[in-house]
């Protein structure tokens, strides 16, 4: 007789209920290729998020600013039914959706408290090449 091990195997169970209080926190990443949005409560817990790329857009027309508003719109509205009233809004990155995705947000129905830039400058910068000689 052959024996058979029975495995038990146990799911990861997902977490269901994070907390959404009534301030959270709005961080836009815009590349040159697409924008990400990314809602969380004050302890940094994501509550949602939404990009460009996930609204359907595909190549060049991700980049583009109306691309950015639908994605931030479509998160921020989401996380509002929740129960979310204020936000903060930290900005990073140089692309086309930066200015774009803050009028989606308010649009949204959200009050902005705050707008901060963080993206991240270089105070010196790498070593410059060696002098050409010729």
């Amino acid at each position: 007789m052959v024996k058979v091990d029975k495995k038990t195997t146990t799911k990861a169970k997902k977490k269901t209920a994070s907390n959404i209080s009534d301030h959270g926190r709005v961080y836009v990443t815009s590349t040159f290729n697409n924008t990400l949005i990314t809602v969380t409560n004050d302890k940094g817990d994501t509550l949602g998020w939404s990009s460009s790329g996930a609204k359907g857009f595909k190549g060049a027309r991700k980049s583009t600013p109306y691309a950015a508003s639908l994605a931030a719109e479509d998160v921020v509205k989401r996380i509002v039914e929740k129960g979310l009233k204020s936000v903060d809004i930290f900005v990073k990155g140089p692309g086309n959706g930066r200015d774009s995705s803050l009028r989606g947000i308010r649009t949204s129905g959200v009050a902005i408290k705050s707008i901060s830039d963080i993206t991240p400058m270089p105070h010196n910068g790498p070593r410059a090449k060696k002098k050409r000689r010729v």
